[in-house]
């Protein structure tokens, strides 16, 4: 049932995003130029959660979200699609990983009311770690070969779990909303970094060379 519940939200996302797509094809934009666009808005909106504009910086992270799936869209769709594009792509995700959650950090360290301000920004360099490490995990075992897209929580689950309800709510009192979603996260990648690596050390024969 939620691979099922997965796959009819992803098709509706679709159906939703597609007159977009469409409309990108026929102005002529290119993918890597959509990536671009995607990366300076998460920048934005990390310089936003910095400055203590949180519920900016939350609409700002949902729609790097969606621009971030635009590209690829656009590429499969008009056959733009190289392996350079998602090299960058990819790159670019990274930044945005990174600056999110140093945006983040930059909030609790210097606004007046954050209880517990070490603590969280603590959890956000835990948290950052952690991102990179699900990526890198992927990306190595697709280098060799390998399929490893398993993962309790992967970048859209991060931008998605950030995004909403700092959205509505902001950073909570004392920023609590926020250093929890935090502290969820960091847990959250950190299992994810756990299951790539059995996942991968189980498919090549239990560490067999």
């Amino acid at each position: 049932m939620p691979v099922q519940l997965t796959a009819a939200a992803q098709e509706g996302y679709k159906a939703t995003t597609r007159p977009v797509t469409q409309w990108l094809i026929r102005a002529g934009v290119r993918p890597n130029t959509i990536t671009t666009i995607g990366a300076l808005v998460v920048i934005l909106s990390a310089v936003a959660f910095g400055l203590g504009a949180i519920r900016w910086g939350a609409g700002l992270l949902l729609l790097s979200g969606v621009i971030d799936t635009l590209d690829g869209d656009v590429a499969r769709a008009t056959g733009q699609t190289t392996k350079f594009g998602a090299f960058y792509d990819s790159t670019l995700d990274r930044v945005g990983d990174g600056a999110t959650f140093i945006g983040i950090a930059a909030f609790f360290l210097t606004a007046a009311e954050i209880r517990f301000r070490v603590v969280a920004a603590i959890l956000c360099m835990i948290a950052v770690l952690a991102s990179l490490l699900v990526s890198y995990a992927r990306a190595r075992a697709e280098g060799l070969g390998l399929d490893c897209k398993v993962g309790l929580v992967q970048r859209a689950e991060r931008i998605i779990l950030i995004g909403l309800p700092t959205l509505f709510e902001g950073a909570g009192p004392g920023g609590l909303i926020l250093a929890t979603i935090v502290a969820l996260l960091a847990l959250g990648s950190v299992v994810t970094v756990v299951q790539r690596f059995l996942y991968v050390y189980q498919i090549t024969g239990r560490g067999a060379t």
